[in-house]
């Protein structure tokens, strides 16, 4: 899972990205608010952490934006501010859950829980054709046979089947998988692409990766 934070006090957004990539996210942070929602654009992350009192772009205002661009993404806000109407306005900018400084790291991994849940997201297995992906051991099966993945495998797979017959921009796994801040390009993903289709043949999955030019990458059931 991939969550962004958006959170100006330094230290705070880098204790928070190390909580959770302890926990086994992938956590990225940025420090202002316009920063924040230029990545959110992107639509890479699972979840958004945000903070309310930024300068230039609040939260609120992000929140806002967020909501008009991506739809249903989970935002979690947090704040100092602590009155009923600063709830209130939070809610309504487009937050799913409003956590109050100073928090509890329990609490904040339990709202965090929570809510990918309520996306749906945080299922056992993923499946398409007669291949099951298990997102708990990383692994394909189909049958009785299995073959574990790479942690970049498993994130490419993951994205197919999670797309499955919808064109997969190779720019959308680079970021997705790789981050923003990444030397990589679109020759690894090719790369990725190339060893997933191996293992889909060792454990003789009727899954094919297909590439279309231009716009990327989409799962087909082969009949043959």
């Amino acid at each position: 899972m991939k969550i962004l934070i958006i959170e100006d006090e330094q230290l705070l957004a880098q204790s928070l990205q190390t909580l959770l990539k302890r926990k086994g996210f992938d956590a990225e942070t940025v420090f202002d608010g316009e920063t924040g929602a230029y990545y959110a654009d992107t639509g890479i992350y699972d979840l958004l952490i945000l903070d309310v009192m930024m300068p230039g772009m609040n939260g609120y205002e992000v929140a806002r934006h967020v909501r008009r661009k991506r739809g249903s993404v989970p935002i979690l806000m947090l704040t100092a501010k602590t009155e009923v109407m600063d709830r209130v306005e939070g809610l309504n900018a487009g937050a799913d859950y409003y956590l109050t400084k100073p928090f509890d790291s329990r609490e904040l991994l339990a709202c965090i829980h929570a809510l990918l849940r309520r996306q749906g997201d945080q299922v056992n297995v993923l499946t398409f054709g007669n291949t099951t992906l298990d997102l708990d051991g990383t692994a394909l099966c189909c049958g009785a046979k299995n073959i574990r993945l790479s942690a970049k495998e498993f994130g490419v797979m993951r994205l197919l089947m999670q797309t499955g017959e919808k064109n997969l921009p190779k720019e959308t796994i680079l970021l997705h998988i790789w981050g923003y801040d990444t030397n990589a390009v679109e020759n690894h993903v090719e790369v990725y692409v190339g060893f997933l289709r191996k293992k889909l043949k060792r454990i003789g999955s009727d899954i094919r990766i297909e590439a279309v030019r231009r716009l990327g990458y989409h799962l087909e059931v082969s009949h043959d």
